[in-house]
């Protein structure tokens, strides 16, 4: 039995903190919305009514939050973890951040005495219900191997792939990914229903085949049913998307397509869209087409 503290209680957060509870853990849960804690409290966690609250006696201070000021706050800020944390303390960002922000934290985590691993997931809020995500680690390998027990609680695909920054720059790279991904799977589905196709079927087949994928599985049926409720918001894939470009940039690396995706989600985002799921980048190719939106 661990004592955990697991700071950020979203979409994602809740109920990762929560399989960690029910696997018999003391979680002491935080969110700026105290409404997100009911359903830790409820598999037996604690509403901690501050950071500073969750991470007094913690071994392991897990973080979810949206973005990279967000985490710098939570850790090294006047009222964070690394002033009010056990020294010693394993600290686990599942967030999605910039490869650098990590770097640079790690070294302060080192410089406070903590340990950190960046752990950022993937799978959405399916995976994180079905405890299914694929968690990719940056970090030191005798620090992931103490955290190996809890991944595999949240998560179902767990490697270490490297050192601090690692976990966020794959990260980077899955969401380079799934956004043209996606971005492919909507200019499909206007065109299938330009042509009048059972759409339905035409994505059974094609799921079938090489066309298959992830992304086509997970969000057929939003595209369908034209329902975008989000499990991963466009507003957040946005700020990824921002991740890749500027981190390709500063690698020397080249990414027109993804630089191509950035600015249609920056579309979509621009055309009130940020508080959908991603799959409603449909919406974006349907303006493009002159079509009515979904």
């Amino acid at each position: 039995m661990t004592n955990i503290a697991f700071i950020g209680l979203g979409i994602m957060g809740s109920p990762m903190a929560v399989h960690l509870a029910n696997a018999g853990h003391r979680v002491a849960g935080y969110n700026l919305d105290m409404d997100r804690a009911k359903p830790l409290v409820e598999a037996g966690g604690v509403a901690a009514a501050s950071i500073a609250d969750a991470v007094k006696d913690a071994d392991v201070v897990c973080v979810m939050v949206p973005d990279s000021p967000d985490v710098e706050l939570v850790l090294a800020g006047p009222d964070g973890v690394f002033q009010n944390a056990p020294t010693g303390a394993l600290v686990i960002d599942f967030s999605s951040i910039r490869p650098d922000v990590t770097i640079e934290l790690a070294a302060q985590a080192r410089a406070n005495g903590f340990r950190l691993l960046d752990a950022p997931v993937s799978g959405g809020q399916a995976g994180a219900e079905n405890a299914a995500l694929s968690i990719m680690v940056g970090g030191e390998a005798e620090d992931f191997q103490t955290a190996k027990p809890l991944f595999d609680r949240v998560g179902k695909t767990i490697v270490h792939v490297g050192g601090n920054g690692a976990g966020q720059t794959v990260k980077a790279a899955n969401q380079l990914i799934v956004a043209a991904n996606i971005q492919a799977l909507s200019e499909a589905v206007v065109f299938l229903e330009a042509y009048g196709v059972d759409t339905k079927a035409a994505l059974e087949v094609l799921g079938g085949g090489l066309a298959g994928s992830a992304v086509l599985n997970q969000k057929k049926e939003n595209m369908l049913s034209r329902t975008f409720d989000p499990g991963f918001r466009i507003d957040l894939h946005h700020k990824d998307m921002g991740i890749v470009t500027a981190a390709a940039r500063e690698a020397g690396v080249v990414v027109p397509l993804g630089a191509l995706v950035a600015q249609l989600v920056a579309s979509a985002r621009a055309n009130g869209d940020g508080g959908l799921d991603h799959s409603a980048l449909l919406r974006g190719v349907e303006r493009l087409s002159g079509k009515e939106i979904g």
